[in-house]
């Protein structure tokens, strides 16, 4: 076996828990330190160790690596710190998914490449590549929930567009679509100025598209010799057996997630979306020992929580998001799964949010431990 495949960063098998190589959660614990915070607390609230972040070569579990970069935003109060990380970063500490691309004999070649080799960086995205009137390069989640993933999202879509146009040296090079599952209200703008395309929040995939005639474009740092030798290292360390995908519940969530604010969608839409029977579905989840009406509860429970730690989201508009016709409608049900109305838990989220940090170190030590 190629020496550099022992490397642990390059893993041969994939695990039910997805990593990554942690390179996004290395750059906000940097950006916390510029702060002048130290990362320590937060990354125990993530359920990650200082020792992981100085070790380059650890890898970090992908869900805690989102929890991370949440609490993170909050606590240098940046709503686009996925975005702005990305802006600042050194491509080069992309490592594989730099290398392969910039010595490819053309753009298509090398987007193509990334787009298989992703997992092997982060094992929560799969890149589906297609090539027709445009390039079109569709982003799914694995073994993670989509709705808690926004800066590392943000992070991908930011370094895919300065990768192409580095690579192509085309600086002012701009996607022709771009799409993402998650909603956004404010600072839009920003990101839509940088990509030099408008995007759409909300959508129903993740998405990013380009023109079809840069795949063509010669790389002017093409190496062949390089890129073999590269591309043998990312074929040997891509696992011998499909990746273990998401649990059933997480797919229907991710469905079930972006669609909300059109409205509460049904079994059979849900089916449909997936490919499959509303019988089909309803038995694998079965199967998981939950059912759809459970999955799509608890779905509304999680994010309820999570929008109301956003001030700027009135309980009206996340009444809104969470597929509810009425206000009345959404405090019934937030009361009936914590006990209090959603503007009494927003209140005390306010007045104890210093102490949280505190609360929860020894539980978060424990499940480190």
């Amino acid at each position: 076996m190629n020496p550099l495949l022992q490397d642990k960063r390059y893993p041969k098998s994939f695990g039910s828990v997805p990593t990554a190589l942690g390179t996004i959660t290395r750059l906000a614990c940097t950006r916390l330190q510029k702060a002048g915070l130290s990362p320590e607390h937060l990354l125990v609230q993530a359920g990650l160790t200082v020792e992981q972040i100085k070790d380059g070569r650890a890898r970090v579990s992908v869900e805690r690596q989102i929890r991370l970069l949440n609490l993170a935003a909050s606590a240098v109060d940046d709503e686009l710190l996925g975005f702005h990380l990305a802006q600042d970063c050194d491509l080069r500490e992309l490592g594989l998914l730099y290398y392969v691309p910039a010595s490819s004999q053309t753009a298509g070649e090398g987007l193509r490449r990334l787009a298989r080799y992703v997992s092997l960086i982060n094992e929560s995205l799969s890149i589906e590549y297609r090539e027709g009137k445009s390039i079109r390069l569709i982003f799914d989640h694995v073994g993670v929930r989509r709705h808690t993933d926004r800066h590392q999202i943000e992070f991908c879509l930011t370094i895919l567009t300065r990768l192409c146009r580095h690579l192509t040296r085309r600086h002012k090079l701009a996607p022709t679509r771009v799409k993402l599952a998650h909603p956004r209200d404010r600072a839009i703008s920003k990101i839509a100025a940088f990509l030099g395309t408008e995007v759409q929040f909300n959508a129903r995939v993740d998405e990013v598209a380009f023109a079809a005639h840069i795949r063509n474009i010669a790389l002017l740092n093409a190496d062949p010799y390089l890129n073999e030798l590269l591309i043998a290292i990312c074929e040997d360390a891509m696992p011998r057996s499909a990746m273990t995908r998401s649990t059933f519940a997480m797919q229907i969530e991710s469905a079930i997630a972006p669609l909300l604010p059109h409205g509460v969608p049904s079994v059979g839409d849900i089916a449909n979306r997936l490919g499959t029977s509303s019988r089909t579905l309803s038995r694998r989840l079965a199967a998981e020992g939950v059912t759809f009406n459970a999955v799509l509860r608890n779905l509304r429970a999680q994010l309820a929580r999570k929008y109301l730690s956003d001030p700027a989201l009135s309980i009206s508009e996340i009444a809104w998001l969470l597929g509810y016709e009425e206000y009345t409608s959404f405090a019934h049900a937030f009361k009936r799964w914590t006990g209090k109305p959603p503007g009494q838990a927003r209140s005390k989220r306010r007045t104890f949010g210093a102490d949280v940090p505190h609360m929860l170190l020894p539980l978060a030590k424990e499940v480190i431990e």
